[in-house]
């Protein structure tokens, strides 16, 4: 378990926090439906799936984070959630995230933080987390981070190889924080916003296959594509996502 220096209020557990026979007590009552969430990464996230529309995991990381052991669960409890005080908590473990080791190299692609709401049910989680995220995303693109809606609606969006399949459904509903990476052009380019933080990390440097598509999205929305840098963009390191 991590406690954040300066919140402490603000707890991580990691998945070893689930199988200790004297849990925190931050956990009473909610470990069953944690090790489900851990089950979930382990039995969907990292494996393939008939409905994917390619090869290859749901999630091509998050085998990678549960490996290197920064993967990591936050709870929030109550059956009510007030909107500003859950973007004020969701601010905390963003900044927090971005100091958590490792910061840079090889590894740091994997880190992930989902943030989870195991008292939540329904259409009420499935509206509070909704909302969520299409209000936070545009201030967290801008930093180079995702932030992802998971329930058991499922999220309505589909899809990046196969647009029939909702590959976001959840046992819990959370809310994941991570870094964007180059493959998360279709989730950000119907909003000039979060298109334009795309442009800025990746616009030379995503994938071949979708790169007359971010010229066009580019052109449709008047943004102009940022001349490359000389010698070749280094990328800033990504985490685990559906690239579903």
């Amino acid at each position: 378990m991590l406690t954040h220096p300066l919140l402490p209020d603000l707890l991580l557990f990691e998945v070893a926090d689930l199988t200790t026979e004297a849990p925190h007590p931050a956990l009473a009552g909610v470990v069953p439906a944690l090790r489900s969430v851990v089950a979930w990464a382990q039995e969907y996230l990292c494996e393939p799936h008939p409905e994917l529309g390619r090869k290859g995991p749901v999630c091509p990381y998050a085998q990678g984070s549960l490996d290197r052991g920064i993967f990591y669960l936050a709870v929030h409890r109550g059956s009510t959630v007030d909107p500003a005080g859950l973007d004020v908590l969701l601010g905390g473990y963003r900044d927090w995230f971005r100091q958590l080791e490792p910061v840079s190299g090889p590894a740091a692609q994997f880190k992930t933080i989902l943030v989870t709401m195991p008292d939540l049910g329904g259409a009420t989680a499935r509206s509070v987390v909704d909302a969520a995220q299409e209000r936070l995303k545009p201030a967290y693109t801008a930093d180079g981070l995702m932030i992802g809606e998971f329930h058991d609606g499922p999220p309505a969006k589909g899809g990046l190889w196969n647009p029939d399949f909702r590959p976001l459904r959840s046992p819990l509903p959370l809310l994941a924080i991570r870094h964007m990476v180059p493959s998360d052009f279709p989730f950000l380019a119907d909003d000039p916003v979060t298109l334009g933080a795309y442009l800025r990390l990746f616009a030379h440097s995503g994938p071949a296959g979708l790169r007359q598509q971010v010229a066009a999205a580019a052109s449709r929305f008047g943004l102009p594509l940022p001349e490359p840098v000389a010698g070749g963009p280094v990328l800033r390191p990504v985490g685990p996502g559906v690239s579903a």
